[in-house]
């Protein structure tokens, strides 16, 4: 059976294309080694399940691991401690007994006597279940690591909270009464602070007897070495010519290593590009090309996770409102982990923490946001409708033409605007000239702001139309002598795409500005400047 690249659920290396985690592992391991007991909590597909699996591989050795996955528990099994303890305990039987792979190490015996009293007990509690799973720690061969997946899943339960309540009690008395060496959670969300409202006193509303857990700090997004190993593999596999540093760097460069994404793009490349027209085998597919089609063809799914990252601008008007200003403003907005905003975004990994400011996490996310946001403002807004109505114009022979758009963009705006003040152009003039493009390069191109550059005087836009990329620095005008050293970074920033030709947008509020498009020659490149 050939491998191939896996986007749901766990991944298996026998079967699946996968990235080397073997560093990430021996991080998590120090973590065990010294007996704590932590939270995964990562974003859905975000290899949380892959990494428990190999987890469980990796200490083997060592450890007597333990691997639950709350899923298996239904919702009615935490009505009362009697009924979710009696689960937990058959699910754990199931587990040590499973004759595909049994957990060595344990006293069966006393792991069966244990189920018989769980069945047969109707009111057996979670205390009675904590006495008997530490008889099992104290005569088993080896340290016994829990694992339990999905336990988010169970968040919102008083039976939930009493259950990670007697960890605790254990793991501080861990002294006296042997308990789990060491205990890890995975889930969305992070159950180190509960603020799910269980109780009606508000003392109970955001407690956790979890305050006990570690921090976990270990990196879960792949590298880029890493991308480039799990291509080497594949390279193996087909002997494709690929420029393996080239790909991983790009698949890097747009994803920031979040996996699934990582994995979908190059699924992608593997079974729907290749065998196209345009691709007709693993040697044309596997190329920049073709990996700009791949990223073409993510950024237009309706994928949950796509669904979930824009649901949430919904659920939480002021995280809608900060990722606007961070996106056609270029506005620094402190990262304040206390807000429930930028918590939420950073649990469900849409943004991330770069030096105290609230970072969009990668690429792919910055271009699905973009694209949602202006959607909702291209019905009836002017600057779009004249862009609908003359985008024919702009391609020639399957490519686009940026001179035209930034002559045609200057025109349109200043009649529609060019009364407007500085502070109406310094707020929407960016994001115009993206509304403005949107319907040229729909279906066909994409485009995204550079991360590296966006700052309130000046924001990056780099558009990827049948595989020929152009760059369009955004500026606000503030100053002649500025403005030389704009157009020196876009030069310099042409290198780093292999360019020789740019192009400057440029809001100038000076009254004696000359309205226009001019070339400008930098060396050896061109640059073509809009004045608007």
């Amino acid at each position: 059976m050939r491998r191939c690249f896996n986007t749901e659920g766990a991944c298996n290396p026998h079967v699946n294309y996968m990235v080397d985690i073997q560093d990430k592992l021996a991080q998590i391991k120090k973590l065990i080694d010294i007996g704590s007991y932590f939270t995964i909590n990562r974003a859905r597909q975000y290899g949380k399940t892959t990494t428990l699996d190999a987890l469980a591989d990796y200490l083997n050795k060592e450890y007597i691991v333990l691997s639950m996955d709350f899923q298996m528990i239904g919702d009615a099994k935490f009505a009362t401690e009697y009924t979710f303890s009696r689960s937990f305990v058959n699910h754990l039987y199931l587990l040590v007994t499973n004759p595909n792979a049994p957990v060595d190490g344990l006293d069966v015996s006393l792991m069966s006597e244990l189920k018989h009293v769980a069945d047969h007990s109707d009111s057996f509690a979670l205390d009675d279940m904590f006495i008997w799973l530490s008889q099992l720690c104290a005569t088993a061969e080896k340290p016994v690591v829990l694992m339990i997946d999905e336990v988010d899943s169970a968040t919102n339960n008083q039976v939930f909270v009493d259950f990670l309540a007697q960890l605790r009690a254990y793991y501080l008395k861990r002294n006296k009464f042997k308990t789990f060496h060491s205990v890890i959670l995975a889930g969305v969300y992070d159950v180190k602070n509960i603020k799910r409202k269980i109780r009606a006193d508000e003392d109970h509303k955001t407690n956790s007897p979890w305050n006990i857990a570690a921090d976990f700090n270990v990196d879960m997004n792949f590298s880029k070495e890493g991308i480039a190993g799990m291509l080497r593999e594949y390279e193996t596999d087909y002997h494709t010519g690929m420029d393996i540093e080239e790909l991983s760097g790009l698949l890097y460069g747009y994803t920031s290593g979040y996996p699934v994404l990582v994995s979908k793009l190059c699924k992608l490349i593997d079974e729907n590009i290749t065998g196209t027209e345009d691709y007709p085998d693993r040697k044309d597919a596997w190329t920049k090309a073709g990996f700009l089609t791949a990223e073409k063809m993510l950024i237009s799914e309706n994928s949950p996770l796509f669904e979930t990252l824009t649901g949430k601008l919904k659920d939480y008007p002021e995280l809608k409102e900060m990722m606007a200003s961070i996106l056609f403003e270029g506005k620094d907005i402190p990262f304040v982990a206390t807000n429930a905003s930028i918590d939420m975004a950073v649990m469900f990994g849409f943004v991330k923490n770069s030096k105290n400011i609230v970072t969009i996490s990668n690429r792919i996310f910055e271009t699905v946001l973009s694209n949602h946001l202006l959607s909702e403002e291209t019905l009836g807004n002017q600057m779009y409708d004249s862009a609908l109505a003359d985008k024919n114009q702009f391609i020639s022979g399957g490519r686009l033409n940026m001179e035209l758009i930034l002559k045609k963009f200057v025109e349109t705006f200043d009649d529609l605007y060019g009364d407007a003040n500085e502070k109406f152009v310094e707020e929407v003039g960016r994001k115009y000239f993206m509304l403005f493009l949107k319907p040229i390069i729909n279906g066909t191109g994409n485009c995204y702001v550079e991360a590296r550059t966006r700052s309130m005087k000046r924001t990056d836009i780099i558009i990827d139309y049948h595989g020929e990329q152009f760059i369009v620095e955004m500026k606000i005008w503030r100053g002649p002598k500025y403005h030389e050293e704009g157009e020196e970074q876009i030069a310099e920033y042409l290198d780093f795409y292999r360019l020789n030709k740019g192009y400057l947008l440029t809001f100038n509020f000076n009254a004696k500005k000359e309205i226009g498009v001019k070339h400008i020659t930098c060396g050896d490149r061109v640059l073509v400047e809009a004045v608007v």
